[in-house]
């Protein structure tokens, strides 16, 4: 039952993602430094970065509002993390934020966080900080167990009523926002990504060292 609900999930998210392809796709290299390539150009759902047409989609609750613009302000959101503690993204403020949507029965999802974690190590607290928000309806129940099994130390949210995830339009999993220090989403990228590829980590210093 449990199986049937994961693939009805995953279809929901226009899935076509090839779990046991997973480790060669991590491997694969990013395509530039402001379109960056789907690993092995598959996952939760399929698209480009922000800077080149959004892929097609399939109808989801998420597509009632047309999400946040390249160029605006982020949405401020309070999420509650595993420990119980409210989390608000205005509180990072003066930092670059990597916003992640995603969800533990996500292929791509999996296939890209070891990236983000060694990504998370790369920069101090006071320059860079990843929000990993899953919309699992389970929460914690989860998200904890995802947590120890990969060895996750950056902090994860819960927006199991898909809240944030309408507000921002993150129709697809997984789905990054990259917020600059004045808190404006610069860069919105669809499907897993090498974070530790040259053009990755590129990115990214771009953002932390920009004034």
């Amino acid at each position: 039952m449990r199986g049937e609900q994961e693939d009805a999930r995953c279809r929901w998210a226009g899935c076509r993602w090839a779990r046991h392809r997973g480790k060669e796709l991590l491997r694969a290299g990013l395509l530039g430094l402001w379109v960056l390539a789907p690993l092995g150009g598959a996952g939760c759902d399929l698209g480009p970065s922000e800077s080149a047409s959004e892929p097609p989609a399939e109808p989801s609750p998420a597509q009632i509002r047309p999400g946040v613009k390249i160029g605006a302000a982020a949405p401020d959101f309070q999420l509650w993390d595993l420990s119980g503690n409210p989390v608000t993204l205005s509180s990072q403020r003066g930092k670059v934020v990597f916003i992640n949507f995603w969800a533990t029965w996500c292929g791509p999802c999996r296939v890209e966080m070891p990236a983000m974690e060694t990504l998370y190590r790369e920069f101090g607290r006071r320059e860079f900080e990843i929000l990993a928000v899953s919309t699992d309806q389970q929460g914690a129940a989860v998200t904890r167990p995802f947590r120890d099994e990969m060895g996750l130390t950056f902090p994860i949210l819960h927006d199991s009523d898909f809240r944030v995830g309408v507000a921002y339009g993150a129709r697809t999993l997984p789905m990054t926002f990259l917020v600059d220090r004045r808190g404006i989403v610069r860069h919105r990228i669809f499907g897993a990504r090498d974070w530790q590829s040259p053009e990755g980590l590129q990115l990214i210093r771009f953002l932390v060292n920009a004034p």
